[in-house]
């Protein structure tokens, strides 16, 4: 029997490091993407953001956020209180001795899966933000979100807080990670303001196309594939029979929804604009991956696809909406992680019925409403303080040249471009 245990314990382990392994991977999808969906001036400094936050994220969670998330014993449900560093991994005694307290998968391998969440998160900020934002207090605010911002959030529900006591279901994360990092996102756009010359006096909208989009694409599809092991990785077990099927019913869910939300966007476009639009199938098929991550084992093969698709129509009119209020997103990441998370946390009930959408919606407020208030404060103190936007003539020049001094494509990058 100890000798089983033991397996069970090291298969487990296994299988949530290497779902980690595929999450960490998604930081290069991100960062593929947003590089791709930049102007070529951008495009350095888009990099050193993304690989910097990740970095920041690590310690900073390491540091503090894991604690605030994963309290050892919460002050109440709305506050776990603060402690520092990681406490101590789980003995082998522990985990022969059996039991329904005993732990089935090693306590740094669930700090590792976490991390690779909080840095999800931040990326999202990353693109909404991206071609106008000094790097330094971004990354000042990524050292916050990730220390504090995200945390709170994520112990309500995830930590044992009071949406959990509520019944809100939020499976691998539309809410906690996705709505709350388009939160922190939407907060920075408000206060950022948009693109110079990107709308006209009369509210006309001017296309600034990104500078790679085969290396877009290629983000989108690693993205995709990092996606298997956000969803998957959290069922948090695959050594018996019946979790291994979850897993494997949650693997196909997530790749039918990205295939639904592509189809569902590509339909969309034409229909509104007689031909296809790469972008907006990028962005459909994140928005389908969104939109089943709140729930991705109850639903059917069928209804995966279809929720998939629900999530590619409505990114599509999103980003439209969005730029029609001039709330620039180069990347449509608050249309993709927000608008579509939304969505994605309402359509739990349908499948899963011990959620209601009482619960769901009392989740989506609260998620939203720190995580937006508590961004634009934050943002508000570095834009009094230290300024959050570049000045005109080095947006004119572009970012990689001021913040980075270097560019991406020096052959090719010209001024104003």
């Amino acid at each position: 029997m100890e000798q089983l245990l033991e397996l069970s314990y090291a298969l487990d382990t296994f299988y949530f490091l290497m779902s980690g392994a595929l999450v960490m991977w998604m930081a290069a999808g991100f960062s593929m993407l947003e590089a791709g969906m930049v102007r070529a001036k951008n495009t350095a400094e888009i990099l050193t953001k993304n690989i910097s936050l990740f970095a920041i994220a690590c310690i900073a969670y390491m540091l503090v956020g894991y604690n605030i998330m994963y309290p050892a014993e919460a002050v109440s449900q709305y506050w776990p209180g603060i402690s520092f560093l990681l406490g101590a991994d789980n003995t082998t005694e522990a985990v022969t001795a059996g039991g329904d307290d005993a732990p089935y998968y090693s306590g740094m391998s669930d700090f590792f899966f976490q991390v690779v969440f909080v840095a999800t998160a931040m990326s999202i900020v990353s693109g909404a933000v991206a071609e106008r934002m000094k790097l330094w207090a971004f990354l000042t605010f990524a050292l916050v979100f990730t220390a504090f911002i995200y945390p709170l959030q994520g112990f309500w529900k995830w930590g044992g807080g009071f949406l959990q006591e509520s019944g809100f279901s939020d499976f691998a994360g539309s809410g906690v990670v996705h709505m709350c990092g388009a939160a922190a996102a939407l907060a920075g756009v408000l206060l950022l303001g948009a693109r110079r010359g990107k709308y006209g006096a009369d509210g006309s909208v001017k296309p600034m196309p990104g500078a790679n989009m085969p290396l877009a694409t290629l983000g989108t599809f690693i993205l995709w594939m990092g996606w298997f092991g956000f969803n998957g990785g959290s069922e948090l077990k695959i050594s018996n029979v019946e979790e291994a099927n979850a897993v494997a019913l949650i693997f196909v869910n997530t790749n039918l929804a990205a295939a639904g939300g592509v189809v569902a966007a590509l339909l969309t476009v034409r229909l509104i604009w007689g031909k296809a639009d790469l972008t907006m199938a990028l962005n459909g098929a994140l928005a389908g991956l969104v939109a089943i991550t709140a729930e991705p084992l109850t639903p059917t093969p069928l209804l995966a696809t279809l929720f998939g698709g629900l999530g590619g129509v409505l990114v599509v009119f999103s980003i439209i909406t969005l730029d029609r209020l001039k709330l620039d997103d180069p990347v449509g990441a608050i249309s993709v992680h927000g608008v579509v998370g939304i969505l994605g946390l309402l359509l739990v009930p349908l499948t899963n019925t011990d959620a209601n959408f009482g619960s769901q919606l009392l989740g989506i407020a609260a998620i939203f409403g720190w995580t937006f208030f508590a961004s634009l404060i934050l943002w508000g103190l570095l834009k009094g303080i230290v300024g959050i936007r570049v000045s005109e003539q080095e947006e004119y020049e572009g970012v990689d040249l001021s913040e980075c001094g270097i560019e991406a494509y020096p052959e090719f990058t010209k001024p104003g471009i």
